[in-house]
């Protein structure tokens, strides 16, 4: 199999597209598009595998670079970056990895999106009676030097049905549970950066394993899982 890497042509022929954003130039330069969207799939392949050494993944979705502009203002047919996402295997398994590849703009992410309106509250019902637990993993030091802080779009007061006095309500405001690493263009092309990425998504584990049980039990710690 070829090396995993992201090689500077790709970001190079990426900024051109944004520059040449119609389907006359990407109808003229579609061989080349194929060659890099290969290398993409080929990276993208190789870090699910490398995945799969720590965490059972049941499939890998390469997004297409083609734009939905059916309800977007934004008609410009097609997107400026690669991008992929791993679903964890089996019901217990909750969360999920995405990597997106963009000059100047890379990024890879995880966590917990836009979870349904029963997820939701399930979570924050957690959160008020115990945060303790997802404290002590988001104030570790080794997983704070790897994802920061949580991100997402979070409630300017408290939910309804919930106090906003409440000690964690800085956590039962949030609708998303989410941890984003951005990366240079000399990272992303670097030859390791396969390993740099599996190594993130590897310390994000005890995380997924907390949300996991959480979003698979109630409040009485029983299974709701058939």
């Amino acid at each position: 199999m070829p090396q995993p890497v992201i090689t500077k042509s790709t970001l190079q022929f990426l900024n051109k597209l944004k520059q040449n954003n119609n389907r006359d130039w990407f109808t003229e330069n579609k061989a080349s598009f194929k060659v890099h969207e290969t290398e993409v799939k080929i990276f993208l392949n190789a870090l699910t595998e490398l995945v799969r050494t720590h965490d059972e993944i049941e499939k890998l979705k390469v997004f297409r670079i083609y734009r939905d502009i059916r309800f977007s203002k934004d008609k410009t047919p097609y997107k400026y970056n690669f991008s992929g996402s791993m679903t964890r295997a089996g019901k217990e398994r909750r969360g999920g990895y995405y990597v997106h590849i963009q000059p100047q703009g890379s990024f890879i992410a995880t966590g917990f999106w836009n979870p349904e309106k029963e997820d939701l509250l399930r979570i924050r019902k957690e959160w008020e009676v115990d945060a303790s637990e997802l404290r002590s993993i988001l104030n570790d030091t080794t997983f704070k030097s790897v994802w920061g802080e949580m991100a997402g779009e979070e409630l300017k007061t408290a939910p309804k049905g919930f106090d906003k006095e409440d000690p964690n309500i800085d956590l039962i405001r949030k609708k998303q549970f989410i941890f984003v690493k951005n990366f240079t263009d000399a990272q992303v092309t670097s030859t390791d950066f396969a390993h740099t990425v599996n190594n993130c998504f590897s310390a994000i584990r005890p995380y997924f394993d907390l949300m996991s049980n959480v979003l698979t039990t109630n409040l009485n710690g029983e299974s709701l899982l058939d």
